[in-house]
């Protein structure tokens, strides 16, 4: 069985995605920290150039909104971590 470059990169992101939400429910990570929404996002970009190869507009719509919310993570994690820095 011969794997297509988009899906091994489309599974790569979604093991990142899947790890991610582990770590968070067995509390070996914090959804506030910027490790956790770093992952998410780069899982979330992943599966979405999957995508490109094959499109899907529920997975294409679902990725792009977890992306979003993920880079908001990161910004709020990344701009708290300045904040403590300047105190």
């Amino acid at each position: 069985m011969e794997i297509a470059w988009h899906d091994a990169v489309g599974t790569v992101g979604v093991l990142l995605i899947v790890i991610a939400y582990g770590g968070l429910q067995f509390s070996l990570m914090r959804a506030e920290s910027l490790f956790y929404s770093a992952i998410n996002a780069l899982g979330a970009t992943l599966i979405l150039v999957s995508l490109v190869v094959e499109f899907n507009f529920p997975a294409f719509l679902m990725e792009a909104v977890w992306l979003a919310l993920s880079a908001y993570g990161i910004a709020k994690a990344w701009h708290g971590r300045l904040g403590r820095q300047k105190a």
